[in-house]
């Protein structure tokens, strides 16, 4: 193989790399013909289910063991059930009103969504 055998195979690879780098392979980035929201309806509604039954969830735990720990059974395990319910569609509110996890954060109304 001569240099000029080589230079073409090194310009040829050159080419594809420098192709394949351009493309983009986010596929969010995507050109599509219909434009969807990222995560979409199902997507909202699976976090919106894991909210409630993680935090009633939670909720038991520490009501059942602070139960076991004091001998008080079941009234704190009734308690944190209901505390635990209170948090989870506060949860809810706060992802439906666009408020995410931090107490008193919210958008500015002309700050746009990335």
């Amino acid at each position: 193989m001569n240099s000029d055998d080589k230079r073409d195979v090194l310009d040829s690879f050159d080419t594809r790399l420098s192709k394949a780098r351009r493309k983009t392979l986010d596929p969010l980035k995507q050109p599509s013909a219909q434009k969807t929201e990222k995560g979409g309806s199902l997507g909202l509604a699976f976090r919106v289910s894991l909210e409630i039954v993680s935090a009633v969830g939670i909720g038991v735990g520490v009501g059942w063991f602070i139960d076991e720990w004091l001998g008080t059974k079941p009234w704190l395990m009734l308690l944190f059930i209901v505390l635990g319910g209170v948090a989870g569609m506060l949860n809810v509110y706060r992802l439906a009103s666009g408020q995410g996890y931090a107490a008193g954060y919210s958008k500015d109304k002309g700050q746009q969504e990335d």
